[in-house]
């Protein structure tokens, strides 16, 4: 009997995955599927964020909106929010469950300070990141801050590093 099995991703939607990657979940679109892995979201067939790229995520109900945020690749990243992108999801599944879940299980630390002389502060994220050993650390600051700064970089590289040293 098939009432039990789960229906598959379609071929003609299945990206081509990783070693080790596997889809956990996946959602129908009006032109392919929202697919997610233990690696991160497949935004299109061609376009997948790493679940240490998702700055946020939010579900509505009816629609998911992921705000991209990979971090540059220096020893710390600074991380710029991308424009939002909402999926209606009118068959969701499993997907903002395991985009909730696993945004969140990628997050292995996460502070915020407030900058001496500044209109904000920053936050200092240590992240996990599929086949890469120990945390990759970024930091976003809010509006207002100017990260070119002097005084701003030295005080932010202070708080990295404590941030290492604690976790």
């Amino acid at each position: 009997m098939s009432f039990f099995r789960k229906p598959k991703l379609p071929a003609s939607s299945t990206p081509v995955l990783a070693d080790g990657e596997r889809v956990v979940a996946w959602a129908p679109l009006a032109d392919g599927h929202l697919v997610a892995t233990n690696i991160g979201l497949w935004l299109t067939r061609e376009q997948r964020l790493g679940w240490h790229e998702v700055s946020k995520a939010t579900w509505s109900g009816e629609v998911l909106t992921v705000i991209p945020g990979p971090a540059s690749d220096d020893d710390i990243g600074l991380v710029i929010e991308a424009e939002p992108v909402s999926f209606r999801l009118a068959e969701p599944g499993q997907v903002p469950r395991q985009v909730h879940e696993r945004v969140t299980r990628s997050v292995a630390y996460t502070s915020h300070h407030l900058l001496p002389g500044q209109p904000g502060g920053v936050r200092v994220l240590g992240r996990r990141v599929p086949g890469i050993d120990g945390l990759r650390w970024a930091v976003r600051y809010d509006n207002g801050v100017d990260p070119t700064d002097e005084g701003v970089q030295a005080a932010t590289l202070e708080l990295v590093y404590r941030a290492q040293q604690e976790s």
